[in-house]
């Protein structure tokens, strides 16, 4: 019998952790593959960035010839026949696709507690949430079980979870990483952005999946190809920092606040100047993320009817009747209330009064954004404004929910690239801050991220991890 390869040995090792875990991470596992893939790596047949690297991919992206369920009892089955664009980049790049990770269903929530497989647990305190709808990406990470993931970030998806276990997160540009094969939620606001325990490892795992695809019409073709780890650079000096004062604002957390003033404190000493900046129609954005995204989720959901694929349920009647039988049965209470909520909003007589005021307003929030980078390089606030709540906490309250993605939703409706990087604990819970850009300034982004995680020490791991 011959003896496993180094790939091959860290592989069995992921999966003997996983197996032993507690957090409910992952939906569904692709050991063999995997195996597959790290005995090729060990014998030099597989070549790239990410040679046998374990990657974790969120459940809303398609993996050929693997389960793909988007946390909902609906997609019951369903196998798809192709990869998703960003899947093909990570084969390509040798990366050890180690499963597929839990999330809020359909990518609907803050918490991975509305998944149809029960809710992930945060690394740090296993009574509390991961974060979401990214939480399966984001405790598989944190939790040493796998040294990176894809989530996708339609309103916060990827920073809450790194925010809340610890970790790195990046939601990109809207148009620089590929949407094709994402089950959509709402397609104008959602980007697959690469989570990771290290700037370095996030900004590796952006170089492979961002790029033009010609199969996503949102795809951005930019003339020039970036390569985002030569931004990993220790240098702050001459940068200035803005610091909206609307983030700061009631319902934050004080240990919150303080742990992001340090960290901007802390790249003031290291050579960055900062000053407060408003954005005023910050106090619009999730009102008008809400209707933007539900209405948006009840055009795209509308597909999903079990009768090309997933759930079927008992005797085929009428179409009517079947159609109903299937959705009522296969969709989660917050995934009904959002689509009953959108299609409301979209119905004639309310289309106008709702919707189209949203749009305005998203147009607003942008350009209050665009103003602002006009005075500085990068903005500084709070991903969350409170650390990791328990499990269950917020179950009979759907608005205060709703209220945890106060400070992400603005760089969704607006577009704009945002990385969120641990800056302090609150008690034994990680605390993030998050660095936003204007359009295209990942490399800007980045260096900010990396200089201060290398002059920092919230790099730390749960405690028996």
């Amino acid at each position: 019998m011959s003896m496993a390869g180094q790939y091959e040995e860290s592989i069995h090792k992921t999966y003997d952790r996983i197996r032993h875990s507690k957090l409910n991470a992952f939906i569904t596992l692709t050991e063999q593959e995997a195996l597959k893939t790290a005995r090729a790596a060990d014998e030099g047949k597989v070549t790239g960035k990410l040679v046998g690297i374990p990657v974790a991919v969120k459940d809303c992206i398609t993996t050929k010839g693997v389960l793909t369920t988007c946390g909902s009892k609906i997609l019951d089955g369903y196998v798809p026949p192709f990869d998703a664009e960003v899947v093909a980049r990570l084969k390509k790049e040798g990366a050890v696709i180690i499963g597929k990770t839990n999330m809020d269903e359909f990518a609907m929530g803050s918490s991975t507690e509305s998944s149809h497989y029960g809710p992930s647990k945060n690394p740090w305190d296993l009574t509390r949430v991961p974060g979401g709808s990214s939480g399966g990406s984001g405790a598989a990470v944190a939790g040493l079980e796998s040294r990176m993931a894809l989530g996708t970030d339609t309103g916060g998806s990827v920073r809450c979870p790194a925010s809340f276990c610890g970790i790195v997160g990046i939601k990109p540009t809207y148009g620089l990483v590929s949407r094709y094969g994402v089950i959509a939620y709402a397609n104008s606001l959602e980007q697959v952005g690469p989570m990771a325990r290290n700037v370095s490892d996030a900004a590796l795992l952006l170089d492979v999946i961002a790029g033009h695809d010609p199969k996503d019409s949102t795809s951005v073709n930019a003339a020039d190809e970036v390569h985002y780890t030569d931004y990993l650079v220790e240098d702050v000096k001459g940068l200035t920092i803005g610091v909206p004062k609307e983030y700061f604002g009631e319902g934050t957390d004080k240990k919150v606040e303080k742990a992001v003033w340090d960290a901007i404190m802390k790249l003031n000493k290291l050579g960055a100047d900062y000053k407060e900046v408003s954005l005023p129609h910050t106090k619009y954005a999730l009102s008008a993320y809400y209707i933007i995204a539900m209405c948006e989720a009840s055009s795209n959901l509308a597909r999903f009817d079990g009768l090309r694929y997933g759930l079927r349920v008992g005797k085929d009647e009428n179409w009517h009747t079947t159609f109903s039988r299937i959705r009522a049965d296969g969709f989660g209470e917050e995934v009904k209330r959002r689509v009953m909520l959108g299609t409301y909003a979209l119905s004639e007589g309310y289309y106008g009064r709702y919707y189209l005021k949203a749009l305005r307003v998203r147009t607003l929030i942008k350009q209050d954004f665009e103003r602002a980078f006009k005075d500085v390089d990068v903005l500084a606030a709070p991903t969350m404004p409170f650390p990791a709540f328990k499990i269950g906490e917020h179950a009979e309250d759907p608005l205060s929910m709703y209220m945890a993605d106060v400070d992400t939703v603005p760089i969704n409706l607006s577009g704009v690239p945002s990385i969120s990087v641990p800056c302090g604990f609150a008690g034994k819970l990680p605390i993030g801050v998050q660095f936003i850009g204007g359009f295209f300034d990942e490399p800007k982004l980045i260096r900010t991220a990396y200089t201060f995680e290398l002059n920092t020490d919230h790099q730390k791991l749960p405690e028996g991890f």
